[in-house]
């Protein structure tokens, strides 16, 4: 093996775990939304309704970040 490959190989593999890694805060940031939520319907259940739809607003643009992750390392690879 000479030391290109190396480097081509080193890259892929820190790409991954960079991902990997960057996933991590969607995950905390979908906990606290579901979390809270959760906190809300306990306090005022009349408002679950409202309180689900706020919810999933609050999930898809936390997950944007993961979906921004996946787009990024295709760009930079």
């Amino acid at each position: 093996m000479d030391a290109s490959t190396v480097v081509a190989e080193l890259n892929g593999n820190i790409a991954t775990v960079g991902y990997g890694l960057a996933a991590i805060g969607p995950a905390i940031g979908v906990g606290i939304v579901v979390g809270k939520t959760i906190e809300s319907v306990a306090r005022q259940p009349e408002l679950q309704g409202r309180l689900t739809v706020l919810m999933y607003i609050g999930i898809a643009f936390t997950e944007a970040l993961a979906f921004i992750g996946i787009a990024t390392y295709f760009i930079f690879v």
